[in-house]
């Protein structure tokens, strides 16, 4: 069986969410009878690879991500239509053309339809009814719509009439790192001394809640972990909150051990996630088995299964890193509990395998 998935960069994967999805189906791929053909994105490899982990890649000459992004799936969707049996599409982009050729079309289609971008800050206009228009045609003409949160089944059923599969994310690529000399050394924090997150600087993250109750926490050390230098919103909060001393924000981090390192010896994981559904940061914090405050919203209490701390404002939050650091128990409860479900739910192996069900129902 031929498995053409497209809509991401590419692999190796060392961009975002759908490429390190699209890395592990290659990992943790248990029938032999499937056959992967990747495709890529030129533009993101200079060494360009015909195989990689059993998959046969193609390149496309187009940018994967941005406004080209609908072009690169549509010519990817009409190449994978030669000679595959079933379309993985990572992503919404294609349905369009899909819409069109679906008559004609014998494989079967499979769209993971992402989170709700819709409901991003940056989205606006034009854009907001554009995607919305290209997710509604991608739950009609789909065989298959694939969510990643229960909050997002239920999205797509309300707004678009539209039954989906639930299947998340893992998590148990993080891995624990213990070196207490080295993170002294290059970041001058001691084990269990701070409070930690990573994510892309954008407000819907709620970085600017978190830095503000953080600046009002001085006895607090908090290390954030992200793109703070894309965008006027991030610039400005590292220009307002880079002056408070408990506050360390640090540019992206790509190498996974220093990553780790940092996130392993957190005291208290951050979550400030509003929008998408299940978030990679979130399910690799469970795996690592942290103790996590999460934004309250559907998406973080159906991947946390109601059982962590919530908040909704920066007040909240300072009570909940406050009422935390005095009872040690509950810490101990919430990290347990969150390694139990990750390891019931958010490893690769078992993503990978209801994927591989997945094609075949």
């Amino acid at each position: 069986m031929k498995v053409a998935v497209i809509g991401t960069v590419g692999v190796p994967a060392n961009y975002g969410g759908f490429e390190t999805l699209a890395e592990n189906l290659l990992t943790y791929k248990k029938d032999k009878s499937i056959e992967y053909r990747i495709f890529c994105s030129s533009k993101h490899y200079n060494k360009k690879l015909s195989t990689y982990k059993g998959a046969i890649l193609t390149y496309v000459p187009l940018e994967a991500n941005g406004k080209t992004a609908p072009l690169y799936d549509m010519y990817s969707l009409c190449l994978a239509l030669k000679d595959c049996d079933v379309i993985l599409s990572l992503g919404a982009s294609c349905s369009p053309l899909l819409s069109i050729l679906k008559p004609w079309i014998r494989q079967r289609v499979i769209i993971n339809i992402d989170g709700i971008d819709t409901d991003r800050a940056k989205v606006k206009g034009l854009t907001r009814r554009l995607l919305d228009w290209i997710r509604r045609l991608a739950a009609k003409h789909a065989d298959v719509c694939v969510a990643d949160n229960q909050g997002i089944v239920e999205h797509v059923n309300k707004e678009y009439g539209c039954s989906s599969k639930l299947i998340e994310y893992g998590g148990d690529n993080a891995f624990k790192i213990t070196n207490p000399t080295y993170l002294k050394y290059k970041y001058g924090l001691d084990e269990k001394s701070y409070s930690f997150k990573v994510a892309r600087i954008e407000a819907e993250n709620n970085i600017e809640m978190i830095l503000e109750a953080f600046s009002k926490m001085p006895n607090e050390t908090l290390v954030i972990v992200g793109n703070w230098n894309r965008s006027e919103f991030g610039c400005k909060m590292r220009e307002s909150y880079s002056v408070y001393p408990n506050i360390l924000l640090l540019d992206p981090i790509y190498d996974p051990n220093e990553l780790n390192l940092l996130r392993s010896n957190c005291k208290l994981y951050i979550h400030g996630h509003s929008v998408g559904g299940t978030n990679p940061s979130l399910v690799e914090a469970m795996n690592l088995g942290l103790p996590i405050i999460a934004y309250d919203v559907i998406f973080n209490r159906a991947t946390t299964e109601n059982s962590c701390e919530y908040f909704s404002s920066a007040n909240e939050l300072r009570c909940k890193v406050t009422s935390l650091q005095q009872d040690i128990t509950r810490l101990h409860d919430i990290s347990s509990t969150m390694h139990k479900i990750a390891k019931r739910r958010y490893t690769w192996e078992i993503i990978v395998s209801k994927y591989e069900k997945l094609y075949r129902e």
